[in-house]
């Protein structure tokens, strides 16, 4: 098999990623923007805290891409970023991204959105999230997102399978690896009918909460139902799991 040579870059990030981080680190600056930037190849923040001036969040009611810190284009790696309350929904990736130790200070909607399509494979690598009222992030399109030595702390759920987007569907396939869980809900919430899977391994949540499993739904037909919680041996399995943060 052949390997691009931005595939042997996430991998070997990947393979070399330290033990998951869970104190914030300190902002090197400030920088603020009146409008979402758009990042396409690498962006290294150098630990810059970004903000939006003036500031967009609006708490959980529906905001979209033009009220986002970063939006990325395909292929577009975002590393060493502080991202402040002061936005509303953190980065929009239009396809496959990589997030390498990118962290939220306090996510307003939701910190980040994957939009990739079927086939494509987004990476978050180290950083952080805390006081997501909902969840951190809204997985939309397909594909997969693979989720590594990640902090969460204060939140509703990690990841959740969009319950009710327009032209819902999946399969959508969620990787957790390495993550570390405190204050929150479960580390996935997924859609059994759309063929959804949510693999967790070497994680911890520290009120023993995996996984949710829901009927996803075309918006404007009903509400996403939740089916059950916990590994079910197929859509959602858990290896090294434990609730000893």
């Amino acid at each position: 098999m052949r390997y691009t040579l931005a595939t042997l870059a996430v991998l070997a990030a990947t393979a070399l990623a330290a033990p998951t981080a869970t104190a914030f680190p300190s902002a090197a600056s400030n920088s603020a923007i009146p409008t979402a930037r758009v990042i396409s190849g690498v962006f290294d923040g150098k630990m810059v805290r970004f903000s939006r001036n003036p500031d967009v969040c609006k708490g959980q009611k529906e905001t979209g891409e033009e009220d986002a810190m970063f939006i990325a284009e395909d292929g577009a790696t975002i590393k060493n970023v502080i991202i402040s309350k002061a936005q509303a929904e953190g980065i929009h990736c239009r396809g496959a991204c990589t997030l390498q130790n990118v962290w939220w200070e306090d996510v307003c909607e939701d910190a980040a959105t994957f939009k990739q399509p079927a086939g494509k494979t987004s990476y978050v690598i180290g950083g952080g999230a805390k006081g997501a009222s909902d969840k951190i992030f809204q997985f939309n399109g397909r594909g997969t997102v693979s989720i590594k030595d990640f902090f969460a702390d204060t939140y509703g759920k990690i990841i959740r399978s969009c319950g009710d987007c327009k032209g819902n569907g999946g399969p959508r396939n969620i990787i957790i690896d390495g993550v570390t869980a405190t204050n929150g809900g479960v580390l996935c919430g997924i859609n059994s009918n759309y063929g959804d899977t949510c693999k967790i391994s070497n994680s911890c949540q520290n009120k023993n909460k995996n996984c949710d499993r829901y009927t996803g739904v075309e918006k404007g037909n009903g509400e996403s139902k939740k089916l059950g919680s916990g590994p079910d041996g197929k859509s959602c399995t858990v290896t090294g799991f434990t609730s000893a943060c």
